[in-house]
């Protein structure tokens, strides 16, 4: 019962919304059950048939039965007795009696009217039911997505990309499974086993309360082998995420798996888990499928025991065949919903996955009421900034002023805190210590939407989206018009290539851009940045991956942009900080040297050094002092 609770406490949110629809399916369930109830009433009107007189109005058992109950209940009984057998006798024909016309249609039609009754309700419940739950579904996969928008950098740096996608995917498909089949089998057989019941009541209440001493013996087998689903399932859903994970990994470096000669290595992988999926699968089917055995074998043993004691007591045929499909009815609905437990054990697993998703809480928060941030004017200020990741202290007490259309340059070792520097001024992440402005505002009072269109990104990590290639330039900018688009093409250099493509602009370039060469995938993303007009422009290596060749094309599209704007660059490759009013070099958490480009190599310290393993030298004058060209490089081991 814990896992029904469970799974409908998580989902009820989302039930709720389309409750016109899921009343539909409960009252199409009522009528299924009420319709299953009334096949004890059937068979025994039709058994009774057989016996050549004619019945009192209100036969033996109706009599018994309303003789056990209170005498309010006992008159009401007899009446609708007799009601009911008077409405019913003209029509059913009568061992002995010839037939008529009346009585040969009411045969046809008595059995297959309340089996139609039964069907039709039976497929409208689950129809409403499956309306209700696919929707459902639909909106916790939104909300899913919404929450991982919303979610900080860390969490991601934290949890696996193969665990988000089994709960966004497997979780949710499983709890889908289990409300649309589950749900709609829950409100039929709970109210059938409660119509039925009422039924055998009536029928005889003190043989039914002995029959309903198996019920408990059945409970035994659904609680244990609920508990193995439950940790088959969580068995599952872990080597799931583990196969999931390798299979991102391989998809994302298929060319290092084959440069390296990795297949097989990967596939030994892939086939260990894949054959813990099958092992914890196989736990979930034996317990899913020893649940019908037992129930059944615990059912006919108690149906032997019936007939021993009907046969003792000396009941009549008419009563024997109404309580036996009773009986027959009432633990074929207990066998599903043993069945059902099971089903719901094994979402309770994914409902929990899916509520901690949920839970979590993003590390920075838009604040309560955000201050207004208008377009960028004066300067960009870290004041005393402390950051750590974990235990590591990355940036300690920095402190820097970035005036308006000023080009700032960033150096350093790998892990002196470049790019965290820019990860703060985004606020993907908040300093632990210290505060960063723009114009005066700090940025954790400011709204993420205000401060991020403030800026535009161009990064190493080429991020191309599988459309076309006007959707991946205007999604620099949501408004962005057809021409603004192209005008961004031309000005990141990118018009040309992107006109030789099959469909130009509307060109599906693929997962990842896999059908542009690197070159070209980075244009697009300046092309990007063009559009999205910012006053702030962050460059974070943005020429490592690119050639000699490539590198002078993208280099000219970003001094195009470059133009008018405040330019904050991260490079390991010093030649590209040439152009920059300032670079600062980082070391320690700390601003280590700061200066010009020539003023830094003329310095001679950790700036001339890296420059130097470049084979970057400082200007030379000759003997007579006249300034003359760079000297031409020369090894720093000579």
């Amino acid at each position: 019962m814990s896992s029904i609770a469970t799974v409908f406490g998580y989902s009820w949110g989302y039930l709720r919304r389309y409750w016109g629809r899921l009343v539909a399916s409960i009252v199409f369930g009522l009528i299924f059950a009420l319709t299953n109830s009334s096949f004890i009433w059937a068979t025994k009107t039709l058994t009774g048939r057989f016996n050549p007189q004619k019945p009192a109005a209100v036969d033996a058992a109706n009599a018994g039965a309303a003789a056990s109950v209170s005498s309010p209940w006992r008159e009401r009984v007899r009446a609708w007795g007799e009601k009911t057998q008077q409405t019913v006798d003209p029509w059913l024909p009568r061992f002995g009696q010839p037939l008529d016309w009346r009585q040969i249609t009411g045969l046809l039609v008595f059995l297959p009217l309340l089996v139609a009754v039964r069907a039709g309700s039976d497929y409208l419940n689950s129809y409403c039911m499956g309306w209700v739950t696919e929707r459902v579904i639909r909106d916790m996969r939104l909300d899913l997505m919404t929450q991982l928008h919303r979610l900080s950098l860390d969490f991601f740096n934290h949890f696996k990309t193969g665990d988000l996608i089994t709960r966004i995917n497997m979780d949710t498909q499983n709890l889908l499974r289990c409300l649309r089949v589950g749900g709609a089998d829950l409100i039929k057989e709970s109210i059938t086993v409660v119509a039925v019941f009422v039924g055998l009541c009536l029928l005889d209440p003190v043989l039914t309360l002995s029959v309903m001493v198996l019920v408990p013996v059945c409970l035994f087998p659904m609680i244990v082998l609920g508990k193995k689903a439950r940790r088959a399932t969580r068995a599952t859903l872990r080597a799931n995420v583990t196969q999931s994970s390798q299979l991102v990994e391989l998809l994302a470096s298929i060319r290092v798996v084959k440069a390296f000669g990795l297949e097989q290595e990967q596939l030994d992988r892939f086939r260990k888990s894949s054959s813990q999926i099958v092992h914890a699968g196989m736990k979930g089917i034996q317990a899913k499928e020893l649940m019908n055995p037992i129930i059944e074998v615990i059912t006919v043993l108690g149906l032997s025991g019936l007939l021993l004691y009907v046969f003792g007591s000396g009941r009549t045929g008419q009563q024997l065949a109404g309580f036996v499909v009773g009986v027959g009815i009432f633990f074929l609905s207990i066998k599903k919903l043993a069945g059902l437990h099971i089903l719901f054990e094994q979402a309770g697993v994914g409902v929990q996955r899916l509520d901690e998703l949920l839970q979590q809480q993003p590390s920075v928060r838009e604040p309560a009421a955000p201050k207004s941030l208008p377009a960028f004017r004066h300067e960009i200020t870290f004041e005393n900034v402390a950051f750590a990741y974990g235990d590591r202290l990355v940036l300690n007490d920095f402190t820097l002023a970035i005036p308006r259309g000023w080009r700032l340059g960033l150096a350093g070792p790998s892990g002196c805190g470049k790019t965290t520097l820019l990860n703060l001024l985004f606020r993907f992440y908040d300093p632990i210590k210290g505060c960063i402005r723009i114009d005066g505002v700090d940025l954790r009072e400011s709204a993420l939407q205000d401060l991020r269109r403030q800026m535009a990104l161009v990064s190493q990590d080429i991020v191309i989206f599988d459309q076309s290639v006007a959707e991946n330039i205007g999604c620099g900018r949501g408004q962005a018009t057809r021409e603004e688009i192209e005008a961004a093409g031309q000005a990141a250099f990118a018009h040309e290539f992107i006109m030789q493509l099959p469909q130009g602009y509307d060109t599906q370039v693929g997962e990842r851009g896999v059908t542009l060469s690197v070159g070209q995938r980075q244009r697009l993303a300046i092309a990007r940045a063009f559009v999205r007009d910012a006053p702030i422009l962050v460059l974070d290596e943005a020429t490592s991956a690119l050639d000699s060749s490539a590198e002078a094309e993208v280099q000219a599209a970003i001094d195009r942009l470059a133009e008018q704007r405040t330019v904050i660059c991260v490079a390991h490759r010093l030649s590209t900080l040439a152009t920059m009013d300032q670079i600062i070099v980082l070391a320690g958490g700390r601003i280590a040297e700061a200066g010009s480009f020539e003023e830094l190599l003329e310095r001679g310290g950790s700036f001339a050094a890296m420059a130097a393993l470049q084979g970057i030298f400082p200007a030379r004058t000759d003997r007579v002092g006249r300034p003359g060209a760079s000297a031409a490089p020369v090894s720093p081991h000579a």
